[in-house]
């Protein structure tokens, strides 16, 4: 297999032995993204964290050469769905008409008391497609 590990300076560096991302051909596999910024600073608040994990997303996606519009697939874990709405708003205001697959589910307890991780799969389309 051809896979290329894929850092952003721009995006908080992975807290265990991961990748941020992994580049397999033109197809993007993202690990699961906390809500910290590139200094390591925990947001405060569902929307402040939702923000700043898809810039983060954005970060790594635009290093490998790739952006939101490239994503096929995003799986949503939160800890609490009752801020489904408020998760939902900001997500919308980044992916804006593009409306990629998705998968929300509600989970226990999150890396640093996080209250949402996200994670994402994007394909490159080729140049004749």
């Amino acid at each position: 297999m051809n896979h290329t590990v894929i850092t952003s300076a721009q995006a908080p560096a992975a807290i265990g032995p991961y990748s941020q991302a992994i580049k397999n051909g033109n197809v993007l596999y993202t690990s699961g993204m906390l809500p910290i910024d590139a200094e390591g600073q925990l947001q405060e608040g569902i929307i402040a964290q939702t923000q700043q994990i898809l810039t983060n997303l954005q970060n790594v996606l635009s290093e490998a050469g790739f952006s939101l519009e490239d994503v096929v697939k995003t799986s949503v874990f939160m800890t609490n769905l009752d801020h489904f709405e408020q998760m939902n708003d900001v997500y919308s205001h980044y992916f804006g008409n593009h409306h990629p697959a998705r998968t929300t589910v509600q989970v226990a307890m999150l890396p640093r008391s996080a209250e949402i991780e996200i994670e994402l799969v994007a394909i490159k389309r080729q140049p004749n497609q």
